[in-house]
This record gives C-alpha cells, structure tokens and sequence, in this order.
C-alpha cells in the first residue's frame, strides 16, 4: 500500500497529465463537437480501456525492469519532466489546435488505439504510479480506482468542451490564455518530477 500523500501526489500528478492537450482528449473534443455529448459518452470506455492495459503492461515490464536496471526509474523520471518540460514549452509557443466540425466522427477503436499508443500511458506508468502499485495486487486496484475516479470526469469535461464550442457557447475563450496557462502548470509539474528523482 501506499501512504496518505502519496495517494495526493497520485491523484494530482493523475490530475494535470489527464487535463493536458494530447491526442486523447483532442479526439474527445472533437467527437462532443461532432456528434454531442450523449452520443459521445461510450468513447470514455473506450479510453479507460486504452489507458489500463498501456499503464499495466508498461507497469509490470518497468517494475521487472528496474531489477535489472536499479537507475532506471531515476532516469524514467528525469526524461519524464523533460517531456513534460518540452510540452509546456511548445504549448506556449504553439496555439492550441481546436477540432472542427468538419473532422469525421471519432469511433471506439480509434480512440482505443489513439490512447493506447499515447506517451501518457508511460508517464503514468512510469512515474506517477507508485511502483508498489505494479508489485501489489491490493495498490494496484487502489491505484487504478484512483485513475479511473478521475479520468470519467476529466473525459466527460473534454467532451462537453467540444460540445460547447459546437454550440458556440466558447466564442469567449481566448485559446491561447488557456493554452499559456495549462503549459505553467505543465511547467511546474515538470519541476515536481525532476525534484522527485533526485530525492
């Protein structure tokens, strides 16, 4: 098991990774925008799914790994926070791509496969997850309950954000203030991870 803050680490380092811009959620967007939000629900099963199996089998192969590789997890983290230190940066530079109607509908398989190949699964697994989580039933289904707790309604939010700008109820948000935020606190989760791999 793990203890009382380091299920708060998880549940915020959870938190600011499933809120980020990435493929996922930009296909979330765009099916609320598309197709609505009832129609759209079923795709979160889906990324639930894509999200489970990447973070269990990166999960198990890194907790094997790291046996054989005792730096590896240091160095996991540290490449971590650069990623996210190096998404931060373009997301400031960069605006935000917003989906538009005109993409075709986003399906199941394709939000499966899209999630299931996202670099996120790997940071979760790797560095956000507490390794007893890969080592121990009971911590793993604690873990993952957290996950899932906060993936259904960060999903259900990207959806209903698509579905908004759909209804040009957004016309107000300026993309690239929310852009600039999101890449400091992206910023600053960056700087989290690589203090964590040097204490």
């Amino acid at each position: 098991m793990f203890s009382v803050s380091e299920a708060v680490l998880l549940a915020l380092g959870i938190a600011v990774v499933l809120i980020t811009p990435g493929p996922t959620n930009t296909l979330l967007a765009a099916a609320g925008l598309r197709q609505g939000v009832r129609r759209s629900v079923p795709l979160i099963g889906a990324e639930l799914a894509g999200y489970v199996v990447s973070i269990s089998v990166w999960g198990h192969f890194l907790a094997q790994a790291s046996h054989a590789w005792p730096w590896l997890p240091s160095v996991l983290r540290v490449a971590s926070g650069l990623y996210i230190a190096w998404l931060a940066v373009n997301m400031w530079k960069a605006a935000v791509a917003l989906p538009t109607s005109t993409q075709a509908a986003t399906g199941l398989h394709t939000l499966f496969v899209a999630t299931l190949l996202n670099p996120k699964g790997l940071l979760f697994a790797g560095t956000i997850f507490p390794a007893v989580a890969f080592t121990n039933g009971e911590a793993y289904l604690l873990a993952m309950a957290v996950f899932v707790s906060l993936l259904v309604p960060a999903a259900f939010a990207w959806i209903s954000f698509g579905a908004a700008l759909g209804n040009g109820k957004l016309a107000w948000i300026n993309p690239s203030k929310v852009q600039r935020g999101a890449s400091i606190v992206l910023g600053v989760f960056s700087l989290s991870l690589a203090w964590a791999a040097f204490h």
